[in-house]
């Protein structure tokens, strides 16, 4: 059996995409090929800032441009049935009512 569900985070207020990628790599999410290039020439990250902002940039309240970035948080998990697994009681016979608790 297996579950999976996901969710979109979206972080907003990055300044820069030079900002977004230095959080980025403080999370680990970087590049990890064998055979990558070491660095990202400057005239192309100046380039792709300039870019991002122009297609995905939002006005602050003090009127500067900010970059948003969107996280999709995929969570999975999955078991084999099993006998010793707890099994659901049959359909009614709960003793809480969901709508209650939402």
């Amino acid at each position: 059996m297996l579950t999976i569900d996901t969710e979109d985070i979206v972080v907003g207020g990055y300044p820069d995409i030079v900002a977004m990628c230095q959080d980025l790599q403080n999370m680990g999410e970087q590049n990890s090929l064998i055979s990558r290039a070491n660095h990202l020439p400057k005239d192309v990250l100046l380039a792709a800032n300039e870019i991002c902002k122009s297609l995905h940039g939002e006005e602050g309240p003090d009127g500067k441009i900010t970059l948003p970035a969107t996280f999709n948080v995929i969570n999975m998990i999955g078991w084999k049935k099993s006998e010793t697994q707890p099994q659901p009681l049959a359909r009614g016979t709960g003793q809480v009512n969901l709508k209650d608790i939402l």
